[in-house]
């Protein structure tokens, strides 16, 4: 799981770092990659595993960054509720 997760947290680490909410498309394309290219049984773990390094990171960025992580975890939790 972990190597098909790697370009979907480049990206998102990339976008988010940037903060520029017009990243947002490239974020939901990543995370939609994922999505598609992972068994079904480990995308919702992949999710959360996504999620635990956005939640973990997210102090340290700056505002714009921060609000733009918000966003991405925001779709990601829309996600797993489906």
């Amino acid at each position: 799981m972990i190597l098909r997760i790697d370009p979907c947290l480049d990206t998102l680490r990339r976008l988010i770092d940037a903060g520029q909410t017009d990243g947002l498309p490239l974020a939901e394309r990543a995370i939609a990659e994922y999505w598609e290219g992972t068994p079904p049984r480990a995308r919702k773990s992949g999710l959360l595993y996504i999620q635990q390094i956005i939640h973990e990171h997210r102090d340290a960025l700056s505002r714009e960054s921060r609000d733009f992580a918000d966003v991405v975890d925001a779709r990601i939790e829309q996600m797993l509720a489906s």
